[in-house]
């Protein structure tokens, strides 16, 4: 990348974590299918090409353009409005990249690729990254991995025939905040206790359906070409059955993905509840409320989650792990990050995270503290979380990605891990449809 578009990174600094030396290596993958294939490399600058600027897309861009030693050399959309747009920018920064309609056409042009970021509809990613890592790629594609699991189950061997490195997007496993309490809180110092519950949510208020400059409609043939019945059907994909998986796999698939990962396991069972209660000419469901009930050692803890497209009141989007001695609230929004001491919790143990540097203590009042019904407990105390980064939300799990091409990291999120979460993704849009409870088995689980 030349230098004009490398200082761009002035602006964004470096990570900033705080407390205890905050080991994050410990978090990092063990998955098998990576282990043969992290060596050290003598890469010094990565070539890379983008498929897909759509909106994902963009904000992947955003993310690549501050990371040393990566170098984007070919933009890829089906759509000229986007692809010239994309082309522009990226001028406009001092970066001249070849631009193409087809990513065969890409593979078949672009000789010296070391890696592909794919952010295209869920219904490509399959069939795009399976050409990718056959070709000798590397690949970070975007969550979900396929719109079924027969798909994302095709990555995952073709990730482990090729050898090569498949990162899926699911971008909170780099995200040092997550990464910091999930080992030093949840891992070593246990102050959750025993784990009862698990809640999360993702709210957002109603939107109008996107729509695109009538003179730059794409031509009924080429829509076919690319599995599209129209222009609305392409801008709006998500809502779309055989294109994508609604707002379970569009949003909730970020949280209940942080659901298996922090429990260590995956669900049992699941049932839910879903409906179009609200838009009529979408295929999907507008909201959904599901139940997962995850074995652990000291017993069952239930995981609710919900996502709502129709109001963004409850609080925003967040996942909470609550258990018998305190609660963790964590978000990508750090503002709605928190943790919760049960006044029967150890408060010596506690201290002592506070002198670690784990956690710090918000000041209460006595007001705060007022009991106002006889039935309630005592009121939890509030600790904050003392991590702090500021890069955008992506670049963390990219640099993950490119750091384990040159052999110095492991993937957080190879497509066989990836495939756990997203597999009781599906199976919970399963329940929606079937309307009953459906047992998850751990065979089943596995890629």
């Amino acid at each position: 990348m030349v230098d004009k578009l490398l200082n761009r990174r002035e602006f964004i600094g470096t990570t900033a974590v705080a407390g205890a030396g905050l080991l994050l290596e410990a978090c990092k993958s063990d998955s098998d299918a990576q282990k043969a294939v992290v060596k050290k490399s003598s890469l010094n600058t990565l070539n890379v090409a983008l498929i897909g600027y759509g909106e994902e897309g963009k904000i992947l861009l955003e993310s690549l353009l501050n990371i040393e030693g990566v170098r984007l050399v070919a933009l890829c959309d089906i759509w000229d409005y986007h692809r010239n747009e994309g082309g522009r920018y990226l001028q406009k920064l001092g970066n001249e990249v070849r631009t193409y309609e087809n990513y065969e056409d890409l593979l078949a042009k672009e000789k010296d690729l070391q890696a592909v970021l794919i952010a295209t509809p869920d219904f490509w990613h399959a069939p795009m990254t399976n050409t990718c890592l056959k070709a000798g790629l590397h690949v970070y594609c975007e969550k979900m991995m396929s719109n079924t699991i027969d798909g994302a189950r095709s990555m995952v061997k073709t990730m482990r025939e090729t050898g090569k490195l498949l990162q899926i997007g699911h971008q909170r496993r780099s995200n040092p905040r997550y990464l910091f309490t999930l080992n030093r809180l949840l891992h070593e110092a246990k102050f959750c206790g025993r784990l009862t519950a698990v809640q999360g949510q993702w709210n957002r208020a109603v939107k109008e359906d996107f729509g695109w400059p009538k003179k730059f409609e794409m031509p009924a043939n080429m829509l076919t070409k690319y599995g599209y019945k129209d222009m609305h059907q392409f801008r709006n994909w998500r809502w779309y059955k055989g294109l994508g998986g609604g707002p379970l796999s569009d949003l909730g698939a970020h949280q209940i993905d942080i659901f298996n990962w922090w429990m260590g396991t995956t669900p049992k069972s699941v049932m839910a509840s879903g409906g179009l209660d609200y838009f009529k000419n979408h295929d999907w469901y507008d909201n959904a409320m599901v139940i997962y009930e995850y074995p652990m050692a000291e017993g069952v803890a239930r995981a609710f989650y919900q996502v709502q497209t129709t109001t963004s009141a409850g609080g925003g989007y967040f996942e909470m792990f609550m258990g018998d001695d305190g609660t963790i609230k964590m978000s990508e929004d750090p503002s709605l990050c928190a943790i919760y001491r049960e006044a029967r919790a150890d408060a010596v143990s506690w201290d002592d995270l506070t002198q670690k540097g784990y956690v710090r203590a918000k000041p209460t009042s006595a007001e705060d503290a007022a009991k106002v019904d006889v039935r309630e407990t005592a009121q939890l105390a509030e600790y904050e979380i003392p991590v702090f980064f500021n890069k955008p939300p992506h670049q963390p799990h990219l640099e993950n990605f490119f750091n384990t091409i040159r052999g110095t990291a492991k993937l957080n999120c190879p497509g066989d891990e990836a495939f756990t979460s997203e597999y009781v993704i599906h199976r919970a849009n399963d329940a929606v449809a079937a309307q009953t409870r459906l047992v998850i088995t751990t065979d089943e689980v596995r890629a």
